[in-house]
């Protein structure tokens, strides 16, 4: 682990460690398990994971999208204690699926998909901000899906905290606001101290102070210490309490076979929500360094393994830390592990100092990235890029939006990929006419795939058409397509069409061997 870029590491992890604390507690609540889980979920994904990643800049812990399986799951086996279990298990089948190189996996989402999935985590994390920026915090840190447990949803939540508007909250975030693009302006100009001190620290000690000028100067508007506006840690007072925060995995859970059921569901869902956001880690990366997927999965699953063994849940690499991290300056994976090393040493050591932070200024902190994630810009250049790069995008940002962050990606793909078929399937016959003469080149192998586009080409020639069918740039021609050319020369002579094949050969759907021929055998 490199210490060169010492300097912006320490920034980097400094603001990932302020947006990941309050995002582990949401998490941890709602998921029903206790508060200090997702803080130790957040200590191995920044320490241990990191050391064993395949990414220089993937920040890993406690994930949104699993908020909703390891709740059900907490209930469905009996216990935290029992549910651990499956999150050891699950850890473990990640590791093997990183041996056996499942990896490569990745690879099949298409990039547009990749794209709308970074857009649309922008777009969520500005539409779930503003609530806490106007000081409506009913929800958690960390709830991303658009329907919520309480029958509201993104929108609802909004035009509620409209009517619950706090000054104070909605002070402290457009202060911070103004202070980040201050920041960013006077660090781009050279200036050393606003170069030297971490931005998102400059914003949390704005917030305290500025909360603390409203107790004392105007009373209205301040936020309080210890409600629901602030970072809420548990304070460790006694061994007690150190006791407290670890659970431990209930053997006598292994003779039940919903536990398996469990861990394989979650390590699949963890290592697609895992292997995306690498992925989309390399696409935000300004050194385009290219990641390893099955060390990423073998470190995630071990990751996961010593999650469970001391009681944290289950871990994934995550969008939101790993945006923050990047746009913070992050070189190395330094930056990610001094993140998890803060988030031990709040627990440890100040809990207290740390509960005086407005969770609007985080909020600021978050509106900020969710912007870069989304700039208009991104959407002009997917644009123009053309329908078949457009389309998948824009399905994906508006399903994830409107879903969660693996229902949007899975309608974002299955949409890309008959996008592909289509484009294929169009691209692959052309269609010349000069007056009469009709050319039908095959430009590539065809299949069944491309019956339907031929179907109606054929179908469309008219009396008196001279017709050419070329075949000779298709290695491979699908028994359904021969069987339809030679159906159609058949009926040419009553419909008053010539025809002449030339690379239109049985033997290249017969005999596979055929494909290596130079020279097609015309029939």
């Amino acid at each position: 682990m490199s210490t060169q870029h010492f300097s912006k590491d320490f920034s980097a992890g400094l603001s990932v460690f302020l947006v990941a604390l309050p995002l582990c507690l949401g998490i941890a609540l709602a998921s029903g398990a206790p508060l200090f889980a997702g803080l130790l979920a957040g200590i191995v994904g920044g320490i241990v994971v990191t050391l064993f990643s395949g990414s220089e800049v993937s920040v890993s812990g406690p994930a949104a999208g699993l908020t909703v399986i390891v709740f059900d799951n907490i209930q469905g086996l009996g216990g935290f204690s029992n549910f651990l279990v499956a999150v050891v298990l699950a850890g473990a089948l990640q590791f093997l699926l990183g041996v056996l190189k499942a990896g490569r996996l990745s690879s099949f989402v298409p990039s547009s998909v990749i794209r709308g999935m970074l857009v649309a985590i922008g777009l969520v994390i500005i539409l779930k901000q503003i609530p806490h920026a106007f000081g409506w915090d009913a929800d958690f840190e960390g709830e991303f899906e658009f329907a919520q447990p309480d029958h509201q949803n993104t929108f609802t939540e909004i035009l509620e905290a409209l009517t619950h508007l706090s000054v104070g909250a909605t002070l402290i975030t457009v202060f911070c606001l103004i202070l980040i693009a201050f920041w960013e302006n006077q660090t781009k100009k050279g200036n050393k101290f606003f170069m030297l001190i971490p931005s998102g620290l400059g914003v949390v000690i704005a917030g305290v102070l500025l909360n603390q000028a409203f107790r004392f100067w105007i009373p209205d508007f301040y936020l309080g210490e210890s409600n629901e506006h602030m970072v809420r840690i548990p304070k460790i007072r006694d061994w007690t309490d150190v006791k407290s925060a670890f659970n431990f995995p209930a053997l006598s859970a292994l003779a039940n076979p919903q536990v398996y059921v469990a861990a394989f569901t979650l390590a699949i869902v963890a290592s697609i929500e895992s292997l995306l956001s690498l992925e989309a880690a390399d696409k935000l990366d300004p050194k385009r360094r290219v990641s390893s997927a099955n060390r990423e999965l073998k470190a995630q699953g071990i990751g996961n393994m010593v999650s469970g063994l001391i009681g944290g849940l289950p871990i994934t690499s995550v969008v939101i830390r790993t945006s923050v991290n990047i746009y913070s300056g992050s070189q190395t994976r330094l930056s990610s592990f001094i993140h998890g090393i803060l988030l031990l040493l709040s627990v440890a050591a100040i809990p207290g100092l740390l509960n005086h932070i407005p969770l609007a200024c985080l909020a600021a902190l978050l509106l900020s990235v969710g912007y870069k994630l989304a700039k208009l810009e991104i959407f002009k250049k997917m644009y123009q890029e053309g329908s078949d790069q457009f389309i998948p995008f824009i399905i994906t940002v508006v399903a994830i939006i409107f879903t969660d962050l693996l229902i949007g990606i899975a309608i974002g793909l299955i949409v890309g990929m008959l996008y592909v078929i289509y484009t294929n399937n169009r691209s692959a016959i052309s269609i010349t006419r000069d007056k009469e003469n009709v050319l039908v080149l095959f430009k590539k192998d065809v299949s069944f795939l491309n019956k339907g586009h031929l179907k109606e080409v054929l179908d469309g020639l008219g009396k008196n058409d001279m017709v050419f069918i070329d075949g000779t740039r298709a290695q491979f021609i699908d028994h359904d397509i021969f069987t339809l050319v030679q159906e159609f020369k058949e009926d040419a002579f009553y419909r008053g069409i010539q025809v002449e094949f030339k690379g239109i050969s049985r033997r290249k759907y017969q005999n596979h061997d055929a494909v290596l021929q130079k020279t097609p055998v015309s029939e």
